[in-house]
């Protein structure tokens, strides 16, 4: 670790920083004994959250109970990033190589999620310090120029209203000496406090009626007659219908755990920064920001002015295993140090406040997934590959839709009714992502030349995503 990294993280407590706050909620009690609901909720992350506040403001009289194994927003939902995007298929390029034909609509319905996320933090005032910045994708290498220009041809010819920017204005808008050239889009994304928004649904689900239990995993589904039992440490709640909505914690279903792998990702918050600090960043629009490479970092600005520096390490263990101790993995804090200041040499002596690891569920391509179980009564969605606070909104609904068995748009899309290829059992599992991150590595090393390993797995629609 260098000097310089190492005083960026001197001070670092390990813990998200959007979950250390004072008036975090107070757990909601288990479940102990035996209940009946017409719908339990299994997860009280995003997908969990919306499921439960859609499903009442949809039927006020449903009788909904909401299991979360430990409190809301422990998982993924409190550590992640807070960009908000209105992408379904994580990103324009994966969409154009998986759900080409579909993609227009899939970009309205995007584009239509976001707004109901912005229009139910009004509705219910949900202090979240939602900010509808937009995010802007930089060029770092000379070969992401390219990349970029591609990109920006697909969304002219979609419609889509992107901006770009060279290597001159890129660098008015956000000063990085790093930077080649920015690709902007001004309204597709929002950012937001993830931990408020996540605790503001929770008071807005209890409000309309939700059962809360928290520090309640659920153990095993089973029928019950013509309900569905889950069954937990201390009881039981049997329903007509249970939706899943659990993520990589603990996927109940074969089919979903097969699909799904959680890789690790981490991030760094950083005290706030003086006026003098912000001036020299000239980042007065405050958009969300990610650089081009196939090993990524995003990194934004907060309320108060703090940066948040994540992404770059994707890191898959043996087995897959989500250990809490590998949320501290400091050779990666390190090497984000270093990135954020080679980004941004103006923040020498900046310090980080927070470093903190999560798990994301992924699958093989890169974007939710959908199925039901148990004749329908069941069903779930996983998946997200780390753009699930926008998409899962439109996870929730479609869901809630499979398991009234309606025929909507949502239902009939091709992303909804398909499935991504299953994982092999360990250790061609292992093998073949560590494969792939090296893979991945060296094609940002080498002007982007994807080689034939990538080159197989972009063949036959497979891959792994930092």
């Amino acid at each position: 670790m260098t000097t310089l990294a190492a005083g960026v993280l001197a001070d670092a407590e390990p813990k998200p920083f959007w979950l250390d706050r004072p008036d975090r909620p107070e757990p909601a009690p288990r479940l102990v004994g035996d209940a009946e609901a017409d719908l339990v909720v299994v997860g009280g992350g995003f997908t969990g959250l919306w499921a439960a506040v859609q499903a009442l403001e949809a039927d006020p009289g449903r009788d909904v109970v909401l299991l979360e194994a430990e409190q809301v927003a422990e998982g993924a939902t409190g550590r992640n990033g807070g960009f908000c995007s209105a992408s379904l298929t994580h990103g324009l390029a994966n969409g154009l190589a998986r759900f080409a034909d579909e993609l227009p609509a899939l970009l309205r319905l995007g584009g239509a999620t976001l707004d109901a996320i912005e229009s139910a933090v009004d509705r219910y005032g949900i202090d979240c310090g939602l900010e509808r910045t937009g995010e802007l994708t930089v060029a770092v290498r000379p070969w992401q120029v390219e990349e970029l220009a591609w990109l920006r041809r697909q969304a002219e010819r979609l419609g889509l209203g992107w901006r770009w920017l060279d290597g001159e204005r890129v660098r008015a808008e956000v000063a990085s000496p790093t930077y080649l050239a920015g690709l902007e889009d001004s309204t597709g994304c929002a950012l937001v406090d993830p931990a408020r928004l996540a605790w503001g649904l929770r008071d807005v689900a209890q409000r309309l009626g939700v059962r809360l239990h928290e520090r309640t995993p659920a153990l095993a589904l089973s029928r019950a007659g013509a309900a569905v039992r889950v069954s937990t440490p201390y009881g039981a709640v049997s329903a007509r219908q249970v939706l899943l909505a659990t993520g990589v914690s603990r996927p109940l279903l074969r089919r979903v755990a097969t699909r799904i792998v959680p890789v690790w990702d981490y991030a760094l918050m950083t005290e706030p920064l003086s006026a003098v600090q912000r001036s020299e960043l000239a980042w007065r629009r405050r958009q969300g920001l990610a650089d081009a490479g196939n090993q990524f970092h995003y990194y934004r600005l907060t309320p108060d002015d703090r940066l948040l520096f994540g992404g770059y390490d994707a890191v898959y263990t043996w087995r897959g295993s989500t250990d809490p101790r590998l949320a501290q993995r400091p050779e990666t804090f390190a090497l984000l140090a270093q990135h954020l200041l080679e980004t941004f040499p103006q923040l020498e002596g900046v310090r980080a406040t927070h470093a903190w690891g999560g798990v994301i569920d992924t699958c093989a391509r890169f974007s939710p997934f959908w199925g039901t179980a148990l004749g329908g009564r069941v069903a779930y969605v996983a998946g997200y590959t780390g753009l699930g606070v926008g998409a899962s909104h439109f996870g929730a609904a479609t869901a809630l839709d499979l398991l009234d068995g309606r025929n909507t748009e949502r239902t009939r899309l091709r992303m909804v009714q398909t499935r991504p290829v299953p994982f092999p059992p360990e250790p061609l599992r292992w093998a073949g992502i560590q494969l792939t991150r090296r893979a991945l590595a060296r094609a940002d090393a080498t002007d982007g030349r994807r080689g034939p390993w990538l080159r197989a797995l972009d063949a036959m629609g497979l891959g792994f995503d930092s």
